[in-house]
């Protein structure tokens, strides 16, 4: 077995070989086919996230296996291993929790602290196997490409949850999407299947064009403060809800700026940063400020069954072999990647 794996913070990764696991009880052994790329990875790969004030988390560890969006071939299965065969094909959820907590027992494995996720704790997908511990991670992708598959364990999971946390919409209520990256894309692509038309906001103005290409209400350039002002007089006094996938500082502000009073912010992105606000602001406005983190292994049967329906047009994918794995965190990290880049077993 072939896997790529963290040593020094940001350094690139070891290619290292190992002996290919054999699956037991209700484990399945899944030979990679294709596996994103996520912001996520560049995290865990430099081992810190920025917190603002001069303070780091620490994350990561050397030894890991990265890679969370993954689909493959099962090519193994434990005995206790049940509803699946050697030859399936699927997608894998990944944000696999303890089992036994109260938020595994709520069905929020991917609340599970610190849990079993693939490519965050256990061994994930820059690998040519991975191993998946039951069958219910995983996924008939139906018709669709195989590396735009792997994109809905994260990708699309991370959109179609954070759009739910929307809520029910009214006429006049307006959705703001920040920022027009992998994520960002997928969630214009997940609005509109469920006949959402947003306003997409980035810095980029190529993606920007995409966006709107692809249905977008309008768009509008970050870099400019100003166009705060043009959302709020588009939305006839600010928008509903905003959903920020960038998670910076500036980008946070950006969308507490559009709001309209008794609006809300889903904060998707994990650049980094704090947020200074003053506390009497948020009753007076009557604002939320929530946090989402990826989504439930319901949400994903959910996502799943709109991606077989063909409701869910797809969004970019550029493919490399699972050995650039190091030169796609770093294109992805210095901002050079358009849509999502994915890892071909």
């Amino acid at each position: 077995m072939i896997a790529y794996q963290t040593a020094a913070p940001g350094a690139p990764l070891e290619r290292i070989e190992t002996e290919t696991p054999a699956p037991t009880d209700t484990q399945v052994l899944v030979k990679m086919v294709a596996c994103g790329v996520c912001h996520s990875d560049i995290h865990l790969h430099d081992g810190e996230f920025n917190l603002g004030n001069d303070k780091k988390l620490e994350v990561g560890r050397p030894g890991l296996v990265l890679g969370h969006e993954i689909f493959g071939e099962v090519v193994a299965v434990g005995p206790d291993a049940k509803d699946v065969s050697v030859g399936d094909r699927r997608v894998v959820y990944p944000w696999i929790g303890c089992g036994e907590c109260a938020s595994c027992r709520r069905g929020d494995e991917h609340l599970c602290t610190p849990g079993r996720g693939l490519g965050t704790v256990a061994q994930g997908g820059f690998a040519d196997h991975v191993m998946v511990p039951h069958p219910r991670y995983l996924f008939d992708k139906g018709s669709v490409d195989d590396s735009l598959a792997s994109t809905y364990a994260c990708s699309g999971l991370t959109a179609y949850s954070a759009l739910k946390k929307v809520g029910a919409l009214t006429e006049g209520d307006e959705v703001v999407l920040i920022g027009a990256g992998g994520v960002g894309m997928m969630a214009l692509q997940v609005a509109l299947a469920q006949g959402i038309k947003p306003i997409v906001v980035d810095i980029d103005d190529a993606k920007l064009e995409a966006a709107k290409a692809l249905g977008a209400k309008a768009v509008f350039n970050s870099g400019d403060r100003a166009t705060v002002k043009e959302i709020k007089k588009l939305t006839g006094g600010g928008a509903f809800a905003a959903i920020d996938f960038v998670g910076a500082e500036a980008s946070v502000n950006y969308g507490l700026g559009c709001l309209r009073k008794g609006g809300k912010i889903i904060i998707v992105g994990l650049y980094g940063g704090a947020l200074n606000i003053p506390l009497p602001f948020i009753p007076m406005n009557a604002r939320i400020i929530q946090g989402t983190y990826v989504g439930s292994l319901q949400e994903m049967g959910e996502l799943m069954e709109l991606v077989r329906a063909g409701r869910i047009a797809p969004i970019r994918i550029e493919e490399r072999a699972l050995d650039q794995a190091s030169q796609a965190l770093a294109d992805l990290k210095a901002g050079q990647v358009q849509g999502r880049v994915v890892l071909r077993g």
